[in-house]
């Protein structure tokens, strides 16, 4: 038992109220120093509250509310004795009649000096028994926190007062829908899910709130004070209760160092405090480890303990609605369906025929989820089932694994055509999958430290399951009418689904996840009865299951050399029809605010190139020559209505052929139309279209050395973000630039004054390019000062191009292409195309480069520019981490 400072040797010095004070603050140090040195949070909270408790108490008799019929109630979060530094102090102060003047002044001397003393945020209700059923009835936040409800001191007869009123105010039923429907609302708040990047570890799913949750439906019928006493009456078991208690101890820890380091009231578990808390919860990072290892496995704990949360929730509500509420409805009738001999359906919910059932027969551990994923009309599983399988998962081993019968039943839940995503959530959420493949398991509540994959390993890799199945239903053909296409097209929707349940199964282990995670997919495959052949289809796209999405976004795929060189990786359709699929998937299930027009449209093109050129015969050589004759004869033939081909021809006689080997005939006549119509106009060109779902902008006009620099600088002050960028510099020295451009507000292509405005910022820019509008300041976003993302950069030369590529990888913040270009400007290079690449925090952006006389740089040239972009970076990095 903690011994802590005394009351009565502070609040006798003198004045009491400032002693009290003094008092506060000496206790919250002893509680910090005992628990620093080993006293568990538990004793922490309990001591604490029972000083509260100490301090009301004196204040209510100094008051001189102890003679007094009122009583003194803690009530919410302090009636139950969780009391964290900052928390509310929650009072009610109850009375059985109106009060008199002289009691309200006296109940003012007290409130008074609640506040005078500081180190308390109380929330104080002062209501009579009639007021307080009244305001139970009307709402029901009063009606939750009055069955946490301690009287502390006053009148003993109001003792049972505060949950009687609540069970005149509330029936079970209504009471029990009501605390469902906030719940469902609490869920809806934080996205139904326990795997968010910065999860309020009260409020989100699997929280304190899910324990409070199951306390206060409890507390209501059983009229019991703490959930313990619930294991007696057979409503939770002992293991179950531990389960729950040890999930509340390791939040009551985090929500300690929340409150100690905000100095308030604080839930959310930010990017701003993950890693401080990690170290001082023992996550420390060790030699040799991935610098945000400690923090991964932190949050891999905390994502556990919410699944457990969740579950329990699930598991003991259900509970307490099929054995108390559902029977006790007036026109209940149970309604009862066998199904087979281990199963039967009661009122939609499958249960067991008997508690032996799976210990008898342990296919029946997953009979329960091919019947799930086979019959929709059933709606869960009753919660006595629940409890028999939870338990039963935990007792597969790899004797179960390679029983024959067990390996069908899984196959032929991995092949059901219905609800796969839905089955294989709750085969995870019971425990079915992580130990059926424990290499799943051991991806479970695994996240990244970054803000580009955004749900935890295992949510990811379901959620991928989930759009692979919506390219089958019509209702998303619209979104996505390429991959929609080419998905029903598939023979064998297993091969992808296996591909996709362990293409990021080995994440976590160290080394190249592609190859482990390969290795994993072909034993797993040929222990399941697939065909070589189709073992290693599967751990083919397990092992290259990024490769598509790199190509589009990191290469310049308008090259038919570089899409030669992927059509030659694929080999045929099918190979290169289910990466497709995979790779849609896969980046919509990453963080869906990274799929947009653009990258769709890069997907589709890279797709359709390669579709031609397997078609066409992959062992066919590029014949350059041909393609830009083709391209010539399509975009001469659309603009031939409008301009002689003498006019044509002028223009084009000065674009060299990659120009028409890399645009599309669309392209090319939307360029050359514009610049016969802008004719001798001296001031610059500029248009903005939107093609294939993307914004384009195209500028024509006279090459200056800082014309990249200039441009993406103010596309920077207009809340535009480059996508791509492709330069071309006609032998008159006009250059024609086409950008595809991300519009950060929304609003560029229906909004018309905006797109006005952008055109003539620009126009007037380029009049005068040689005066460099520079980089605008802006605030680093919260978020992406939490982040160490290291600076790279990698020169090399194109031998094909006769250009040097420039790859930079660095930390995302506003301005930074404009800084960038910027930099290629003061260093004298032309910029002849980009591609720029956002993954979370981190920028990954690529520029082809010479010098202004056309030619690459030196060897020499390249180090001394490749150590000053990188010196550049890591200043405009650690500016990040000052203003943090």
């Amino acid at each position: 038992m903690l011994k802590l400072a005394a009351l009565s040797d502070y609040v006798c010095l003198g004045d009491s109220l400032q002693g009290i004070n003094n008092w506060r603050k000496d206790v919250e140090n002893q509680l910090d120093h005992a628990f620093e040195n080993g006293t568990s949070i538990r004793e922490i909270i309990a001591a604490r509250s029972e000083q509260i408790d100490t301090a009301l108490i004196f204040l209510w008799e100094n008051a001189g509310l102890d003679a007094s019929s009122l009583g003194l109630f803690a009530v919410g979060g302090y009636g139950r004795r969780e009391m964290l530094p900052y928390s509310d102090v929650d009072i009610l102060i109850l009375s059985e009649d109106e009060l008199d003047n002289a009691t309200e002044e006296k109940i003012k001397i007290f409130v008074s000096s609640l506040w005078d003393v500081g180190n308390f945020k109380p929330g104080i209700s002062v209501r009579t028994l009639k007021t307080c059923f009244e305001q139970a009835q009307e709402d029901l936040t009063v009606a939750t926190s009055l069955i946490e409800s301690r009287l502390l001191i006053g009148n003993q007869q109001l003792t049972p007062w505060p949950r009687r009123i609540v069970a005149q105010s509330w029936t079970d039923k209504t009471f029990f829908d009501a605390k469902m429907a906030e719940q469902h609302a609490r869920y809806e708040q934080h996205n139904n899910t326990e795997s968010n990047l910065e999860p309020d570890i009260k409020n989100a799913p699997g929280g304190l709130r899910d324990m409070n949750q199951i306390g206060w439906i409890a507390k209501r019928h059983f009229r019991v004070n703490r959930v313990y006493d619930l294991v007696h009456l057979g409503f939770i078991s002992e293991f179950e209760l531990g389960l729950l208690e040890q999930a509340e101890t390791f939040y009551w820890e985090i929500r300690h160092h929340l409150h100690k380091l905000r100095k308030r009231d604080e839930n959310r578990l930010l990017f701003d405090y993950q890693r401080e808390i990690a170290a001082k919860m023992g996550y420390t990072h060790q030699q040799g480890q991935h610098p945000n290892h400690s923090i991964e496995q932190f949050m891999k704990r905390y994502y556990r303990m919410a699944q457990i949360v969740s579950t329990l929730n699930e598991l003991l509500l259900n509970y307490f609605n099929e054995s108390v509420i559902t029977p006790r409805l007036p026109d209940y009738e149970r309604r009862i369906v066998e199904l087979s001999h281990n199963f039967k359906l009661v009122d939609d919910k499958l249960a067991v025929t008997h508690h032996k059932v799976f210990s008898e027969s342990p296919s029946a551990i997953l009979e329960v989820f091919y019947l799930m994923a086979n019959r929709p009309e059933i709606q869960g599983i009753r919660s006595r089932t629940l409890r028999l399988l939870l338990l039963s998962a935990k007792k597969i081993d790899q004797t179960f694994r390679n029983d024959p019968t067990h390996q069908a039943l899984f196959m032929a839940i991995i092949r059901t055509p219905h609800q796969l995503y839905e089955t294989l959530v709750a085969m995870k959420r019971y425990g079915v999958l992580g130990h059926y493949i424990p290499a799943f398991g051991k991806i479970m509540g695994l996240m990244q430290y970054d803000l580009f994959h955004i749900y935890t390993v295992d949510a990811h890799t379901l959620l991928l399951i989930r759009n692979l199945n919506r390219f089958a239903d019509p209702e998303f053909s619209q979104q996505y009418p390429v991959v929609c296409n080419v998905f029903q097209r598939l023979v064998r929707k297993d091969i992808i689904y296996l591909a996709a349940l362990f293409h990021d199964i080995a994440k976590g282990r160290g080394g190249d996840h592609s190859e482990l995670g390969a290795e994993d997919a072909l034993e797993f495959c040929r222990q399941h009865g697939l065909t070589e052949r189709e073992a290693k289809m599967v751990a083919w796209l397990t092992r290259n299951h990024l490769m598509m999405s790199l190509t589009a976004q990191k290469k310049d795929i308008s090259d038919p050399d570089v899409v030669q060189t992927f059509a030659e990786q694929m080999g045929d359709m099918e190979h290169l029809d289910y990466l497709y699929c995979l790779t849609v998937a896969d980046i919509n299930a990453t963080n869906p605010t990274l799929w947009n027009n653009w990258k769709a449209s890069l997907l589709r093109q890279l797709y359709s190139q390669t579709r031609e050129i397997i078609r066409a015969g992959i062992d066919r050589p590029v014949d350059h020559q041909m393609l830009i004759e083709d391209t010539k004869f399509e975009a001469m033939d659309k603009l031939s209505d409008e301009f002689s081909s003498t006019e044509i021809e002028q223009v084009w006689q000065e674009l060299g052929d990659d120009y028409f080997l890399k645009e599309s005939a669309d392209e090319i006549v939307w360029h050359t139309s514009a610049i016969l119509r802008h004719g001798d106009n001296p001031d610059p060109l500029v248009l903005i279209r939107e093609h294939r779902k993307a914004v384009q902008l195209f500028i024509y006009t006279r090459d200056t050395q800082n014309l990249f620099a200039t441009t993406v600088a103010i596309l920077d002050r207009m809340n535009l973000d480059v996508q791509d960028a492709r330069i071309i510099t006609a032998a008159t020295n006009f250059s024609l630039d086409t950008y595809v451009i991300h519009d950060r507000l929304g609003s560029l292509m229906s909004d018309r004054e905006r797109r006005k405005q952008v055109i003539n910022k620009l126009v007037e820019a380029l009049r005068h390019a040689d005066q460099y509008p520079g980089v605008m300041q802006r605030i680093i976003p919260r978020q992406l000062r939490h982040f160490a993302v290291e600076n790279t950069v990698d020169i090399r030369l194109n031998h094909a191009l006769n250009q040097n590529m420039v790859e930079i990888s660095t930390l995302d913040q506003p301005g930074l292409l404009a800084r960038v270009g910027g930099l290629f400007m003061m260093q004298g290079l032309d910029i002849h195309s980009a591609r720029i690449a956002t993954l979370g925090e981190r920028a990954e952006d690529i520029f082809f480069v010479t010098k202004q006389d056309g030619s690459p740089m030196s060897e020499e040239e390249t180090i001394s520019f490749a150590e000053k972009l990188k010196l550049a970076l890591e200043e405009a990095s650690n500016r990040v981490t000052v203003q943090h």
